[in-house]
């Protein structure tokens, strides 16, 4: 077979396919080379998804006649300025895309800088580009896709409907808003519709911008029931913010991840936020997150994605560190706080026609497993709540109110000065006892548990050496393993949290993991998972009659303790009703 070199019109195709996939992937390139020409306001207009026109319209830098020429040829850019590819400051750069939807379409280019005295104007068709002429245009650029993907046929039959096509060209477009609020965006669709109209946002690099821009993204829910992040660590800050645990979604659709300006998709990145929420909610629930990390750039590799939708780190177990640890902590400071949409969800389903209706309230608890042995560790946790005899008289100023009665065996009613609070006291007490449990394993360790015989596991020698390389470390979480020759290691200890899973399966998977992340933060993981189970079989059951001391001991403890707004599966420990509400339901106001 003699070896050929192709046509370079076929070669910008087969680059296009690597970039351009689909509408969302043109519109989010010309959006962001709009944002790297320094432009203040940026329209986009949609046709059929965007299948039959996109156009991008901003007030940015623009072009002379000779940089209009080099924008479309293959690997020109202005972005590159001393041809470092480790120090990438702007969002542009993988080739460039202009030539790469020049191959695939129709495209029309008319551009002007504010100081010269007229545009210029080019057109490429299937790759073939006219040359430039003279033009009457204002300050800026504007770039016309039609007829996307004529040229390649193939590619058309994987596009999905219109509709579909352009909601993902909006999201891209809501992507890129997130992390330049100074910047505003408009997206119209056919007939003029207006899907996306985001005014500027404060200064760029102003947080108050940022604030406001999340509160018009996310909505009015997550800006009133989220905590703000700010942590450094080696060289790489990490801002933004992210919902408390009782605001969740079924997907992970509403998380935004801007790593030096850039939206990414990584998967460090997303694994990082659910570990660092793994014991506050369900594993099939999600929370929402707009997180922003800045480092340095010769430490983030922005071009292993031919569409730059993912990086990587240099130190991945530093950065992933980070933000477990952030919001980790974040969380933590929120205290007892619960998402306000819990208060709503209630006000709602009381109302005729809500929830269960008028005749039939709705149901706060949760089937609840069979009851377990008691642990020592589980007994010395689930004793910590001693109630005192004080009165309870003048606690009504207290967060969560004074207790005053107790419903059906489950409920704790208390009274604040501007409303009612409503505990479930399994699920408070649930946390309670988790959050004891986990101070205790901080400050004695993790106890181990010594197999009767150990246990040989056969690995590949890769995975068996990332392992012995941390057996200090993995020792620390209570397993204790030794090399066994190349391909294998023995395991000795376990954690006694741990006792009765299967070790081989637990071992592989770590190995699994330190490839992929390159710390044990799963096993740590595991650990507090079953503590979590462990507090659930040992916590106050539904159906107990407790005393108005214990009552009011057990909201003291929770307005004392950290996470206590959600058990650990993620929901809420009370409901909060603003007498302002309860007045509404009953025609007061």
């Amino acid at each position: 077979m003699t070896i050929r070199l192709l046509p370079p019109v076929l070669v910008n195709r087969i680059a296009a396919g690597e970039v351009i996939e689909r509408p969302a992937a043109a519109v989010k390139e010309l959006v962001e080379n709009a944002i790297d020409a320094g432009a203040s306001c940026i329209d986009v207009a949609l046709k059929e998804g965007g299948q039959n026109l996109i156009a991008v319209v901003d007030n940015g830098g623009g072009m002379t006649r000779d940089e209009l020429a080099l924008a479309v040829e293959r690997h020109c850019t202005s972005k590159l300025p001393d041809d470092d590819l480790l120090r990438i400051a702007a969002l542009g750069f993988r080739g460039e895309a202009l030539p790469s939807i020049g191959a695939v379409s129709r495209m029309r280019i008319v551009s002007r800088p504010p100081s010269a005295e007229n545009a210029w104007e080019i057109t490429i068709e299937a790759g073939e580009k006219s040359a430039p002429v003279p033009a009457a245009y204002p300050a800026g650029t504007r770039v016309e896709v039609r007829d996307l993907f004529f040229a390649t046929p193939a590619r058309l039959k994987f596009l999905k409907t219109p509709r579909t096509e352009r909601d993902l060209a909006v999201d891209a477009v809501r992507r890129l808003a997130m992390a330049y609020p100074a910047v505003s965006f408009t997206v119209t669709a056919d007939e003029e519709r207006v899907l996306l109209r985001l005014a500027a946002a404060g200064e760029p690099g102003s947080a108050t911008g940022r604030r406001a821009r999340l509160a018009a993204l996310l909505g009015r829910d997550f800006a009133e029931n989220s905590v703000e992040i700010d942590a450094e660590r080696g060289g790489f800050r990490l801002s933004g913010m992210i919902g408390l645990p009782t605001l969740n979604r079924a997907a992970p659709r509403d998380q935004y991840l801007v790593v030096n300006g850039r939206p990414v998709r990584d998967k460090l990145l997303v694994g990082a936020v659910r570990g660092a929420y793994q014991d506050v909610l369900a594993r099939d629930r999600h929370p929402m997150v707009a997180l922003f990390l800045d480092g340095p750039a010769d430490e983030i590799d922005v071009n292993v994605h031919p569409a730059k939708a993912e990086v990587r780190f240099r130190d991945a177990a530093l950065v992933r560190g980070l933000i477990v640890g952030a919001l980790r902590n974040a969380l933590a400071a929120a205290g007892h706080r619960a998402s306000s949409t819990v208060a709503t969800a209630a006000i709602a389903a009381f109302r005729p026609g809500g929830v269960g209706g008028a005749q039939h309230p709705p149901r706060f608890a949760f089937p609840l497993p069979p009851p377990t042995p008691s642990l020592a560790l589980a007994e010395s946790a689930n004793n910590f709540l001693r109630p005192t005899e004080e009165s309870t008289a003048h606690t009504t100023d207290a967060p969560l109110g004074t207790p005053r009665a107790q419903l059906h065996g489950t409920y704790i009613l208390a009274e604040t000065p501007t409303g009612i609070v409503l505990v479930d006291q399994h699920a408070a007490h649930e946390r309670l006892v988790y959050e004891r449990m986990k101070e205790a394993l901080a400050a004695r360790g993790v106890a181990r548990q010594a197999l009767l015989l150990p246990e040989v596991i056969e690995l590949d020698e890769a995975r068996a050496a990332r392992l012995a390389a941390r057996i200090e470390e993995l020792a620390e979480f209570g397993l204790l393993i030794e090399p066994f020759g190349p391909g294998a290691v023995v395991v000795r200890e376990v954690p006694a949290l741990l006792a009765g899973l299967d070790v081989a399966a637990l071992v592989r998977d770590l190995a699994d993991e330190l490839a992929e992340w390159g710390d044990t933060l799963a096993l740590k993981e595991r650990i507090e998972t079953v503590c979590g189970t462990l507090a659930c079989h040992t916590s106050l059951r539904a159906g107990r009659h407790l005393s108005p001391a214990e009552m009011e001991a057990l909201l003291r403890q929770m307005e004392a303790t950290p996470n206590s707004g959600q058990c650990n599966h993620g929901r809420p420990t009370y409901v909060a009703l603003d007498l302002t509400d309860i007045e509404r339901l009953f025609g007061r106001r």
